[in-house]
């Protein structure tokens, strides 16, 4: 069960629209750093501040592969943010016209 404080933080977390974007992106596959910034047309350091943001909340996790940093939503134990998601606009086109191949990056 979430308590008021957690619930409070998450509602933060999601009131940037640049950390809810990341999160509705999140929904369709994992996705690098440099697959981020392309899809957001912002800064790496940009992007790695929200994602920061994001992993200390409990919202997403990482993985590395190699050198390469991976993300993806970590959204399971929260029922209540499952049902949110469902309503954020889909982001599906974009990021299936992006790979790390085409960016050149993430070998």
């Amino acid at each position: 069960m979430v308590d008021i404080e957690q619930l409070s933080d998450v509602c933060k977390l999601l009131g940037d629209k640049m950390r809810l974007t990341i999160l509705s992106l999140l929904q369709e596959r994992e996705l690098c750093v440099n697959e981020l910034v392309e899809l957001l047309q912002t800064s790496q350091p940009n992007v790695s501040q929200h994602m920061r943001k994001l992993k200390a909340g409990g919202l997403v996790k990482e993985a590395k592969k190699g050198q390469w940093v991976y993300y993806s939503l970590n959204v399971e134990d929260k029922p209540y943010l499952n049902t949110f998601l469902q309503y954020v606009p889909s982001q599906k086109e974009k990021v299936a016209a992006i790979s790390c191949e085409q960016l050149n990056c993430c070998d």
